[in-house]
């Protein structure tokens, strides 16, 4: 009876670890799985999350939640970041909450000897975590997952300037108006473009910034920012003109510097 009792509770657990993985690597998305609508606003916004269904208790709860206000930091031999992408086909969505580019065939990200497959990345504006308390204009965050499926999240901010982003541009053109599936264009898109020319970076530990905010994620912060230009900024937030969570507590954790 015991032996039973024992494989049925590992069976529970690797169905919770699975559930798990499938909303991570759909990092800001809505899908059929999701058991309660969430938005950004009103009864179904950041503050109810933890509310809307049960697998989103962490939302309310979590200890490590994300984004955060990082004000301070410890300078420390952080492993350097490099970006293996190549240049892909662009899929493109308009999910409800964000828009989402699909990119699990562009590449690793190594940082140090760790590699995470990048799978796809996505938008907020204004963006999700400030330094010292200022929020850039837009975040892109670029989702990652190793082989032991975990993430890692790089959020590069952008900030209004008078240089637009050919990224951004190829994406802003073809951007769905309405929520819907993917749709898939001949365009390539180099995503390295999106990058920095500094990658000198924060890192902490974190959760996602979405229902249902699961902890365990790797974030990595790109100090220096990226231009855009205001047309682009207006042409987001037309579709989205606020969809970021608000500011989480650091509790017990540090935020790492890499310089």
């Amino acid at each position: 009876m015991k032996s039973n009792k024992l494989a049925i509770a590992t069976i529970v657990a690797l169905g919770l670890q699975v559930v798990a993985c499938n909303h991570e690597t759909d990092h800001d998305t809505q899908k059929g799985h999701d058991s309660a609508h969430w938005s950004y606003e009103g009864k179904t916004g950041p503050t109810h999350w933890a509310s809307l269904s049960e697998e989103n208790a962490l939302c309310g709860t979590g200890t490590q939640q994300s984004p955060i206000d990082i004000t301070e930091s410890t300078t420390s031999d952080l492993a350097p970041l490099t970006f293996n992408y190549s240049p892909i086909p662009l899929s493109i969505e308009n999910n409800g909450h964000t828009i989402k580019v699909g990119a699990d065939t562009a590449g690793l990200l190594k940082i140090g000897d760790d590699e995470y497959q990048l799978l796809q990345f996505h938008s907020h504006s204004p963006s999700e975590g400030a330094i010292n308390g200022e929020r850039a204009d837009m975040v892109v965050h670029m989702v990652h997952k190793n082989t032991k499926d975990q993430l890692a999240v790089v959020a590069v901010f952008f900030k209004v300037g008078e240089t637009a982003n050919p990224v951004i541009d190829a994406l802003w053109k073809v951007t769905p108006k309405t929520a819907g599936k993917a749709q898939q264009h001949e365009t390539q898109i180099d995503i390295k473009q999106l990058l920095p020319d500094d990658l000198n970076y924060y890192t902490f530990d974190g959760s996602l910034t979405t229902p249902p905010c699961s902890e365990g994620v790797r974030w990595v912060i790109l100090k220096q920012t990226v231009s855009i230009s205001a047309e682009q900024l207006t042409q987001y937030q037309t579709l989205y003109p606020h969809n970021a969570r608000p500011l989480q507590a650091l509790n017990d954790r540090k935020v790492l510097s890499s310089n």
